[in-house]
């Protein structure tokens, strides 16, 4: 399949790699096609091993008692693994465990990973199931030791064989290439292992030496995205800045894409990452207020987003990021409709302005337009700039779930702000009946414009709350 790689499986007391231990290693190094060495060991975890791990892999507490610790069998791993590629079935898991505990010593774990789960699914893309339980079924495999480290490791090298006998070496080959093709732009500095990545939906988060992220972005597929940046490094100077100081990655899941999309917003606002040009800029936004008063001077006053409430924001209109973007924004739309400028306060003085004189101004100015009539074509004028009034009579969640982490968002809206995001239903009530200060945020309410404005309809994932 590849030159060199060592084909490894763990057993462990929990999925968590940095809270969970390993209990048992076994790794075989196949160099040229040919088996040169084979090891395994129990591994005595320095914590008690769950009973339901117990009875999924057979390891008791009294079996790894005299086993010796990791940092004792640590060497002889890091031999096995010298210049070969690091095998496994789903590769991310097995070398999170090494890579955590190699860490916890002191040591960095810098090799090459190939995951048989993905080869599988190159390899047989007509097939759903892809574990090692798909595999025993569907090629007819069997096994005494399922759960156990070596027992699983000889599965997936019979596997290999039947998959070479059934498909032939070259295609093995191929595909084997292909998959570690994929990791070769990863930056050689990058201590963070690209496996370990969850190729799931959530924000991604790229450090340097400091403690100040390079940049945050959000995928639904957040493994795949992060080696977008490194492919495209030669091709971006934005991508190859980042390339040569990035050092680490950090990754929050979310259970869908609206998840990602709120958590990427507020942690760029909150951290202001240095790669980041967008979405930084959260207070000091303003919006034009219109009086009802056709006399007043000047029609229009430049009030502050942060001060107003919510559930006024349907009587403003524009969103500006500072007074001089405003003012550039009123005197285009001043210029367009032939509004005037003195009586909208772009200008100062009294009787007819400049632009009236010069027939630009419809002459509310000068007594040519009554100012009733000035006021309608300047509110037609900002129609479609005028923010939206939130269309649902109370708060409204939206529920993403995401089948295989089976972890499950449900994010409460009202008046076009982010309240909470919560885990289940217990939760979701402590955040009705919590009362906080609605916070307007930009980018959110652009969002929401786009998936909320809409009757609720029968979408079983988004639904209506009622006011605590």
């Amino acid at each position: 399949m590849l030159p060199c790689y060592v084909m490894l499986d763990l057993e462990t007391t929990g999925g968590n790699a940095q809270r969970d231990r390993i209990t048992e290693i076994a790794a075989v190094r196949i160099e040229h096609g040919v088996e040169v060495a084979r090891w395994s060991s129990l591994v005595n975890p320095g914590v008690r091993i769950p009973p339901f791990i117990q009875s999924l892999t057979g390891i008791t507490d009294a079996m790894v008692q005299d086993a010796p610790p990791f940092e004792d069998v640590a060497r002889q791993l890091l031999e096995l693994l010298d210049g070969a590629v690091f095998v496994a079935h789903n590769v991310r898991f097995d070398h999170g465990f090494v890579h955590q505990s190699l860490e916890r010593m002191g040591h960095a774990l810098k090799v090459k990973t190939l995951c048989t789960v993905r080869l599988s699914r190159k390899l047989y893309p007509q097939h759903k199931g892809h574990g090692l339980d798909a595999i025993l079924q569907r090629h007819g495999l069997q096994t005494l030791a399922r759960h156990r480290a070596m027992g699983d490791v000889d599965v997936v090298l019979a596997w290999l064989q039947v998959a070479q006998r059934e498909l032939g070496l070259d295609a093995l080959q191929r595909e084997a290439a292909a998959l570690l093709q994929g990791s070769a732009s990863v930056p050689p500095q990058l201590e963070t292992a690209i496996p370990d990545i969850p190729d799931t939906p959530g924000v991604y988060l790229f450090y340097g030496e400091g403690e100040i992220p390079l940049y945050v972005g959000k995928s639904i597929h957040m493994r795949t995205r992060v080696l977008s940046h490194f492919q495209a490094s030669t091709k971006q100077a934005r991508e190859m800045r980042i390339l040569q100081e990035i050092r680490r990655v950090e990754w929050r899941e979310t259970a869908g894409e609206l998840g990602a999309l709120l958590l990427e917003a507020r942690l760029v606002k909150q951290l202001q990452p240095i790669h980041n040009r967008q979405l930084r800029q959260s207070k000091g936004l303003s919006a034009w207020e219109l009086s009802d008063d056709p006399n007043a001077r000047p029609l229009l006053r430049l009030v502050g987003l942060d001060a107003q409430h919510p559930g006024t924001l349907h009587q403003l209109y524009g969103v500006y990021r500072s007074k001089r973007q405003a003012s550039e924004a009123l005197r285009t739309l001043c210029e367009n409709h032939g509004l005037c400028p003195q009586a909208l306060g772009l200008e100062s003085g009294k009787g007819a302005c400049f632009a009236s004189q010069i027939g630009k101004c419809k002459g509310v100015c000068a007594g040519r337009e009554s100012a009733a009539v000035h006021r309608l074509r300047l509110q037609m004028a900002l129609a479609q700039r005028r923010l939206q009034a939130w269309p649902h009579p109370a708060p409204v969640a939206v529920r993403e779930f995401d089948t295989r982490t089976e972890r499950t968002d449900i994010h409460v809206f009202d008046q076009w702000c982010h309240v909470a995001t919560v885990h289940d239903e217990a939760d979701l009530e402590d955040a009705l009946q919590t009362r906080q200060r609605l916070a307007f945020d930009l980018d959110t309410y652009r969002l929401l414009v786009q998936r909320l404005a809409a009757p609720l309809g029968r979408d079983a994932s988004v639904f209506l709350l009622r006011r605590p």
